[in-house]
């Protein structure tokens, strides 16, 4: 090891990204597939290692990048916060959005914890009680989340083969999200289940290729600080670098001192996001911290967890589980389907499918899928389906970081069932609350629903 290992893996992977990047860009076949290229340099990552064809050389560190960077990343999520929009409010505006969505990650973490877990726990009594998590991590979580999920696990119960296998599951969710919401948008249309268009059509030349055209292309953040003194990428960066930092010491410090205390270092890296946004508000210097540029420099980190996260999968681990991923896999993906099919259906009053794709693709990717999905059926975003997940998503965002903070701590020790329970009962709570609020639909599927309108074919 030299101190430019680290560098030349960055460095290895960055040419990886750039070849997936012209391959989305000029290849029919990667586009049909609305293929990530951080998934496809990830892939070429995998298959140029060690593990097979040994031509990259990355160091023996590149499987921890993964969790290092979900430390970077739950660092800056609170970092530049300005939004204030209260509980009534979201309710009075956006109340289904918000209860049909923040069920979905009470139900699947509910249901690989109780359900999967309780299949596995007969099935293969010797494997860990946690892994069954690492199923909604991946899905619902995406690759960031898996890693929390897979580094948590082995800080705190010492099992290193937990970021491999949640890596595994957010892979297998991601291309479910993409390739099985395609087959559900051409059932829809055939079914006359879709508002606004009768066939799927060839998607906006930015979405399919990845690269935006000329018109389309926008800023990535605000010059917040004058470059005579600070280059204002590096003011943001430094922010999110400084919450990192006392993540990692206040984990360390309060480990050596309670040393029965198990906690996630993301999760204490994400509370120290919130001490440097304090500290940014107790200078009164909140207009020099663009939200925007926090936002895409934890998207470029997320890219090179995802490649890496892909790149860095240990296939003798995945062999080894095989059985039980693909069991869970498969809960996962019924449970998804069966949420599109049967609660959006009913307790969405308007534009049922396009709410329930969108968040079919969130559910078993990330939120880019969903848009994708979403920008085939609604490709002028008139259901106001990403307005209303916008706002509801202020409240939803304490959810998902809280299920991904505690839940680890309560699963090493010896709550994950308990956990799982109260999650299903929560989100009973949730699509309960719902239906009390609109009620239920008891019409047919392809006629025209109150409020809703339909382009001329």
């Amino acid at each position: 090891m030299t101190p430019y290992s680290l560098l030349m893996d960055f460095a290895f992977m960055s040419i990886l990204l750039f070849i997936a990047q012209i391959m989305r860009a000029k290849l029919k076949i990667v586009q049909r597939f609305l293929l990530p290229s951080s998934l496809l340099a990830g892939l070429m990552g995998l298959l140029l290692g060690h593990q097979f064809l040994n031509v990259i050389p990355f160091t023996k560190f590149a499987g921890s990048y993964p969790y290092m960077l979900v430390v970077f990343l739950f660092g800056s999520l609170f970092i530049g916060n300005k939004t204030k929009i209260s509980f009534k409010k979201i309710m009075n505006e956006v109340g289904d959005t918000f209860l049909v969505n923040g069920a979905v990650y009470f139900w699947q973490y509910g249901i690989a914890l109780v359900i999967g877990g309780g299949i596995l726990a007969v099935l293969y009594p010797q494997i860990p009680s946690a892994f069954s998590v690492l199923m909604p991590g991946g899905f619902i979580g995406g690759h960031g989340a898996a890693a929390a999920f897979g580094g948590a696990f082995n800080e705190l119960i010492n099992w290193d083969e937990a970021l491999p296998i949640g890596q595994t599951f957010a892979t297998i969710g991601l291309v479910v999200g993409v390739i099985g919401g395609i087959i559900y948008i051409n059932i829809a249309t055939r079914k006359k289940w879709t508002r606004f268009i009768a066939t799927v059509k060839d998607l906006p030349a930015g979405m399919r290729t990845g690269m935006n055209p000329k018109e389309e292309q926008d800023s990535v953040g605000v010059e917040t600080v004058n470059t005579m003194s600070l280059d204002s990428l590096t003011w943001h960066v430094m922010l999110i670098l400084i919450a990192t930092c006392g993540g990692y010491y206040l984990t360390n410090y309060l480990q050596s001192i309670f040393t029965s205390l198990s906690i996630p270092m993301f999760s204490v890296s994400m509370l120290c996001g919130v001490a440097v946004q304090g500290v940014i508000k107790m200078l009164h210097i909140e207009d020099y911290v663009d939200k925007k540029m926090i936002s895409h420099v934890g998207s470029a980190a997320t890219d090179f967890l995802v490649a890496f996260g892909i790149a860095t999968i240990r296939i003798s681990v995945v062999v080894k589980y095989l059985v039980p991923i693909l069991i869970l896999s498969v809960i996962g993906v019924l449970f998804c389907t069966w949420y599109l099919y049967f609660v959006c259906r009913k307790l969405y009053h308007k534009y049922w499918f396009e709410r329930g794709i969108f968040i079919f693709g969130w559910s078993t990717g990330v939120v880019a899928i969903g848009v994708t999905l979403l920008r085939i059926v609604d490709p002028q975003y008139r259901s106001k389906t990403l307005e209303d997940y916008g706002m509801a998503y202020v409240l939803l965002s304490f959810i998902e970081i809280g299920l991904i903070a505690i839940l680890p701590t309560l699963i090493v020790n010896g709550f994950s069932m308990i956990a799982g329970a109260v999650c299903l009962i929560i989100g009973v709570v949730f699509l309960g609350v719902c239906a009390k609020m609109y009620g239920v639909y008891q019409g047919e599927d392809d006629v025209l629903r109150p409020g809703e309108e339909s382009m001329p074919f």
